[in-house]
C-alpha cells in the first residue's frame, strides 16, 4: 500500500484541526499555526491548504450561517475525517520510528 506523504504545512493544518474542540475555519487555524509553529502564515496559504486537504479526503467542510459581523458572509468550517485521522496516525508512527532509529548519544557527539 502506498503511503501518503504530506507537506509540512498540510501536516500542521491537519494537526491544528484535529486538536481543536471547536469548529475551525481559516482564521483560527492560521492563529493556532502561528502560536504553535512560532512563525507567520498568510490566510491565503492556510485556505489553499485547507481546500487541498479536503480534496484529498482528509478534511470535510460545511458552511455556517451568515453573520452581520462578517457583512453577511458565511464561514466554511473544517473537520477531520477518518482518512485524516489515519494519515496523522501513520505520520506519527513513522516519525517515532525514525526518532527511535537515531543511535543513542549521536546528538552528544554533535555537540547537542
Amino acid at each position: 500500500m502506498k503511503k501518503t506523504i504530506l507537506g509540512e504545512l498540510e501536516e500542521l493544518v491537519l494537526l491544528v484541526v484535529a486538536a481543536s474542540t471547536e469548529q475551525m475555519y481559516g482564521v483560527p487555524v492560521m492563529e493556532q499555526l502561528q502560536l504553535h509553529a512560532g512563525r507567520s502564515f498568510t490566510i491565503g496559504a492556510v485556505h489553499t491548504t485547507l481546500y487541498r486537504l479536503e480534496e484529498k479526503g482528509f478534511l470535510s467542510s460545511s458552511v455556517g450561517g451568515a453573520t452581520t459581523d462578517r457583512g453577511g458572509r458565511r464561514k466554511r468550517f473544517f473537520a477531520l475525517t477518518a482518512a485524516g485521522a489515519t494519515v496523522l496516525s501513520e505520520i506519527r508512527t513513522m516519525r517515532e520510528n525514525l526518532w527511535q532509529a537515531i543511535p543513542e548519544g549521536k546528538f552528544k557527539l554533535l555537540g547537542q
